[in-house]
């Protein structure tokens, strides 16, 4: 299949040959011919797979029909909005969208694409907001902003694009995206990219999606055949770093991506390393976004050999030269893990995914093996073994065909026959009373006879003890006046 045969223009072909590209991934087959027919689709693709350009193509198809038709031609100067509006969770993945929607639009005459992104300044994104804009990339919350004040125009968007719809509802922006749903017209054509439809966002689909086509194309159970996964079992964090240095110093890795869990771990983590000599930098969500962009740049011109990162900041890191994923600390989700290792093995190349554990991440390495139905393989280095025992963890279950399901399966308590239901008038073995009917439980029994409690005795022999005095009940009025008292002596006077 080529991309002529999916009825993509020649404008567009012909960017795509000068980009290097020859043939359609398996995503962008099965999604641009329905896109560019005007369907709405639901589909399931892994990172990595060519799923940007399955929607960008399109886009840019649309916008060139819309350059062909005189009654779509927008004056210049007017304020019309966009015709097509990607929703990223990111400020890195609307970036990355952005570049690729200018590779493949170089022979699109005019294209204008603008990004509106958190953690820049406003006048920039105010002045792309005016005039004619053909492609709209934006994270919610900063596009709500701007449709609050005012400044922004949806009104004539004709494609509706939601990228990693998973991750925006995990971060919490799903009433953001309905109240920009609201602002863009029901006669659009919506498509959404996600790692599962199931729960919220089945049921964001469900209301935003109409008729929709479903494309299962990857998801989180394929078995990533070009990316070696390795699991490697440390001691402690002494034992963990001494992993991490045996690893980043192999010749055959060409570059990194090192992941932590928090942005304080991100930074200690670079500062380390660069203490060592590595050409190293940390990348998160509190870093300014100019950092962030030279960061990022830094890693495609490989001026950087390693980078230390958060999940959020390492979405969107499209770089082809990472050789290693090395997952220093565990994700949060088990679908973070299958993100994280998508950054490496990408375009065809092989690619080795590692996670450093401890004892105590036993539990989500399991959760993470449950999800993705496979085992990751324990490996150990030569001279670094784990001294401690490594914790035993249950074989992936293969999964289930779509639409079946598993038996159910058999609880421990199962085996416990005094917690079994009887039938008849029996009573359950295991609850039987212990002693006979008329017995007393023992630790109940009355201590004397007629005696009273010893601790209700009372104290005095000749009678009950006087009520206690309520120092609040005493007549109302004026208090009696006391006679002063002389005042007390103070120096020389103390003295003698």
């Amino acid at each position: 299949m080529t991309f002529e045969s999916l009825g993509l223009p020649e404008p567009i072909t012909r960017a795509l040959a000068d980009a290097g590209y020859e043939a359609p991934t398996t995503v962008q087959a099965a999604a641009i011919g329905p896109a560019i027919a005007g369907a709405d689709l639901m589909v399931a693709a892994a990172t990595g797979s060519g799923k940007t350009a399955s929607f960008l193509l399109p886009a840019l198809n649309k916008v060139l029909l819309a350059r062909a038709d005189p009654e779509k031609r927008r004056e210049k100067g007017a304020v019309h909005g966009p015709r097509v509006l990607v929703l990223t969770p990111t400020r890195e993945l609307a970036i990355q969208i952005a570049k690729a929607a200018s590779v493949y639009g170089r022979h699109v005459p005019g294209l204008r694409v603008a990004t509106v992104v958190g953690g820049v300044p406003y006048g920039a994104q105010l002045k792309a907001l005016h005039g004619p804009l053909d492609i709209l990339i934006a994270t919610p919350g900063r596009l709500l902003d701007h449709l609050q004040s005012g400044k922004a125009e949806i009104g004539k968007v004709e494609m509706f694009v939601l990228d990693e719809a998973d991750r925006m509802l995990d971060m919490g922006f799903i009433d953001d995206i309905r109240t920009i749903a609201d602002h863009v017209p029901q006669a659009r054509q919506t498509v959404m990219y996600s790692a599962t439809f199931l729960g919220s966002v089945g049921s964001l689909a469900k209301s935003l999606l109409r008729d929709p086509q479903r494309i299962d194309v990857a998801s989180h159970t394929d078995s990533h055949a070009n990316i070696e996964q390795r699991l490697h079992w440390a001691d402690d964090s002494a034992h963990k770093n001494a992993l991490l240095d045996h690893i980043l110093t192999q010749r055959e890795m060409e570059q990194a991506l090192v992941f932590t869990s928090t942005q304080r771990d991100a930074d200690w983590l670079a500062d380390r390393l660069a203490d060592m000599g590595h050409h190293v930098a940390s990348l998160h969500g509190g870093h300014p976004q100019g950092r962030r962009n030279r960061v990022l740049q830094d890693l495609r011109d490989r001026r950087l050999k390693i980078l230390v990162a958060t999940d959020v900041a390492a979405r969107g890191i499209d770089v082809r030269t990472i050789s290693h994923v090395v997952n220093y600390g565990l994700p949060m989700k088990p679908e973070d893990y299958v993100h994280r290792i998508g950054r490496t093995g990408r375009a065809g190349k092989n690619g080795l995914a590692i996670t450093l554990a401890e004892g105590m991440d036993a539990g989500m390495i399991r959760r993470i093996q449950q999800f993705t139905t496979q085992t990751m393989p324990v490996a150990t280095i030569g001279g670094l073994e784990p001294k401690k025992q490594s914790p035993k963890l249950h074989a992936a279950r293969p999964a289930a065909p779509h639409g079946a399901r598993r038996p159910p399966q058999a609880h421990r308590g199962d085996a416990r026959r005094p917690f079994e239901p009887r039938h008849g008038d029996a009573p359950r073995q295991g609850f039987e009373p212990r002693r006979g009917a008329e017995a007393p439980r023992q630790g109940f029994e009355p201590r004397r006879s007629e005696a009273p409690r010893q601790a209700f005795e009372p104290r005095r022999a000749d009678g009950p003890a006087p009520a206690r005095r309520n120092p609040f009940d005493r007549p109302m009025g004026p208090r009696p006046v006391e006679a002063k008292r002389s005042p007390r002596p103070t120096g020389a006077a103390r003295s003698r």
